[in-house]
């Protein structure tokens, strides 16, 4: 877990806050961001087949339930898996307008999704087992 130090200006103390939660005059306001997880979503993407970065960041959208995806991480996180062989990319002149690249899985970037999903799975079941066991002994 990452900490953050806030100073309180009328003592010497300090306190730690943890990141992705705080007080509210409502009650706690607690955020669970898994990091990293536009990369397995991108892979997942391109698992159902090959595909233009546009096409590739909205169907990230929808998968992860968000708005919208930022173009500019995704073709920087496109070029980088590319570079290490995990993706292959393709000019496609034959569609009107601009040339688009097409990004496709290589048998290694199969190699690492199969791997996400392995390390989501796990993820999965740790929180199943924390969420378990909050309701086994708070039952509603």
């Amino acid at each position: 877990m990452l900490l953050t130090y806030v100073v309180d200006m009328h003592s010497n103390h300090r306190h730690r806050r943890a990141r992705g939660r705080r007080r509210r005059a409502d009650g706690w306001e607690v955020r669970a961001p898994v990091a990293r997880f536009v990369e397995p979503a991108a892979l997942v993407g391109l698992c159902e087949g090959p595909g233009h970065g546009y096409e590739l960041a909205d169907s990230i959208a929808e998968l992860l339930g968000v708005a919208k995806v930022d173009y500019g991480n995704l073709y920087r996180m496109l070029r980088r898996l590319e570079e290490e062989g995990l993706v292959a990319s393709t000019w496609d002149a034959e569609r009107e307008g601009r040339s688009k690249r097409t990004y496709e899985l290589t048998g290694e970037g199969r190699d690492l999704l199969r791997a996400w999903v392995a390390a989501l799975d796990d993820t999965k079941d740790r929180i199943g087992a924390v969420l378990d066991r909050y309701h086994e002994r708070n039952p509603t």
